[in-house]
């Protein structure tokens, strides 16, 4: 927080009277990365879209996205590691510092993975908070490992591990490479 508050210019308490904590700070800056895909699933289950498509380019989404912005990815993810250790729970939506809450990547991928449990497009199991939270883990993890790796291919492996937990039909299809999802993304 001191050199943000320095950066800007300002005094460090006058930084925290806005953020009262650097966890807060880095969920406040990416929730606006986010809050874009969340709209657009809404959209997609209002408009009767295809839950696989629109799985697809969720996922693409969020892969570009943290291609994009490498450095605050992995300071968002070190934010949510170190607050996830703090309070050793889940993430509360009262809670407004909490960068989990404050900068949902997960929601936009359970809302759509629940829409389709529901309508039978996609298996019910695993639970779409369990399938959301492994697929942006991974990502997230990948993002901060890999920095360098394309968007393209963290897609596939992504999609990949989501549809063969909820439609392995998807992945029958492979073609001669083995990569049901390769040039798809």
């Amino acid at each position: 927080m001191e050199d943000i508050a320095a950066g800007a210019g300002v005094s460090v308490a006058t930084a925290y009277n806005h953020f009262p904590s650097k966890h807060a700070l880095i969920g406040h800056l990416y929730s606006p990365l986010i809050q874009p895909l969340l709209v657009q699933a809404q959209r997609d289950i209002a408009e009767h879209r295809p839950v696989v498509d629109a799985l697809c380019d969720q996922v693409k989404a969020l892969t570009r996205l943290t291609f994009r912005y490498p450095t605050l990815t992995a300071a968002f993810w070190s934010a949510v590691q170190e607050y996830t250790i703090r309070v050793a729970g889940p993430p509360d939506p009262t809670d407004d510092i909490d960068p989990r809450s404050l900068a949902p990547i997960p929601e936009s991928i359970r809302v759509l993975v629940e829409h389709g449990q529901g309508t039978g497009e996609v298996r019910r199991f695993p639970s779409a908070v369990e399938v959301s939270a492994l697929i942006v883990n991974t990502l997230l993890i990948r993002s901060v490992n890999r920095p360098h790796e394309p968007p393209e291919v963290r897609s596939e492996v992504l999609l990949t591990v989501m549809f063969g937990m909820l439609r392995p039909d998807l992945l029958a299809d492979a073609g001669p490479d083995g990569r049901p999802f390769h040039g798809r993304v």
